[in-house]
């Protein structure tokens, strides 16, 4: 058997592939502009914060459409003019899946596995796209553990789905907006967990709180075309 040898210097090629999470209205469409050259695959009718930012975007509105997006993708020349994806929300495409196979499926629990393969599948295959660096948004999950605490996550339909989310990312953020000692808001992406929020930074390199600008995350991880 041949062994194909490779270089972490091939992190850099395939480019940065991060999750960011937040609940209604912190922003997170708003951190689409700050990526190098982005599309959009757009499952939300939220674009309007973004209006005046003239990025192109593919509305998606069934599973065939997201395939078919990630095909032109990784096949043609025309997208190569792009150096980002960003998908606006993995949890609402999940909820679309949901839909769809709720429709064909005679038992919901089956709806649910079949929605858990599809999306884990395309979440494999755009988290894996080459040469381009991809941005998941996500919206907000909480929970309460056993002692009462309230803890937040990556949302999707399904149990199963949301907490196996993370996984699949070497970049969780959560996109927070709390008010400092003078009361001026601030927007924030938290890196790191602090054991109620989930992120985490596996490349090492990324301060606990970053700016909301993932252009400028991409570089300080060394991701940078």
């Amino acid at each position: 058997m041949a062994i194909n040898l490779q270089n972490t210097d091939a992190v850099r090629v395939n480019g940065i592939k991060l999750l960011a999470y937040g609940g209604p209205g912190a922003g997170k469409t708003c951190l689409i502009p700050t990526m190098p050259n982005p599309i959009i695959l757009s499952a939300e009718a939220g674009l309007l914060s973004i209006a005046d930012a003239g990025l192109p975007f593919i509305e998606i509105d069934g599973m065939n459409t997201l395939r078919e997006a990630y095909t032109w993708l990784h096949d043609s020349d025309e997208a190569r003019q792009f150096d980002s994806v960003a998908l606006d929300s993995i949890s609402e495409m999940g909820e679309v899946c949901l839909t769809q196979e709720k429709a064909r499926a005679k038992d919901p629990r089956q709806a649910y596995g079949e929605m858990q393969t599809i999306m884990q599948e395309a979440i494999r295959l755009f988290r894996d796209l080459s040469g381009k660096h991809v941005l998941f948004t996500a919206k907000l999950d909480k929970s309460s553990d056993e002692i009462g605490r309230i803890m937040y996550a990556p949302s999707m339909p399904g149990n199963k789905t949301g907490q196996a989310l993370p996984y699949f990312f070497d970049i969780v953020a959560a996109l927070r907006v709390e008010k400092d000692a003078e009361g001026v808001v601030q927007r924030g992406l938290m890196c790191q967990s602090d054991g109620l929020w989930q992120a985490k930074d596996r490349s090492g390199k990324l301060d606990a709180w970053e700016a909301p600008d993932i252009g400028a995350i991409i570089e300080k991880i060394g991701g940078a075309k």
